[in-house]
């Protein structure tokens, strides 16, 4: 006998879909650490030079790349970004009316 099992569609941000508070910012932190991850493989750097050019210790980049990004700040994540050679532009435009503003990732 088959059990049933429930599928609830996800809205696109899996932090909102378990209810942690926040959400938008660890999506936008989770997205970026993606950004970095792949900054690092394009660059075709050793975890140990990545972490010499963005100033952290190889055991703190292998566990952001692992996505342990409790206690870096966005800004903080943006410099990482910005030190692996890339431009970062941050734009501001209204929202949808009666809409909250989003906070969005175009890469």
């Amino acid at each position: 006998m088959k059990k049933r099992v429930k599928i609830e569609k996800s809205s696109g941000n899996v932090f909102a879909d378990l209810g942690l508070p926040d959400s938008d910012e660890l999506m936008l932190k989770a997205r970026l650490v993606m950004f970095i991850a792949q900054a690092i493989e394009r660059k075709g750097l050793t975890q140990a030079q990545a972490a010499a050019r963005i100033g952290l210790r190889q055991p703190d980049v292998s566990k952001l790349l692992r996505g342990r990004f409790e206690g870096f700040s966005l800004e903080r994540l943006l410099s990482f970004v910005r030190m692996l050679g890339t431009d970062v532009e941050i734009k501001f435009k209204p929202s949808k009316p009666k809409q909250e503003g989003r906070i969005l990732m175009i890469a």
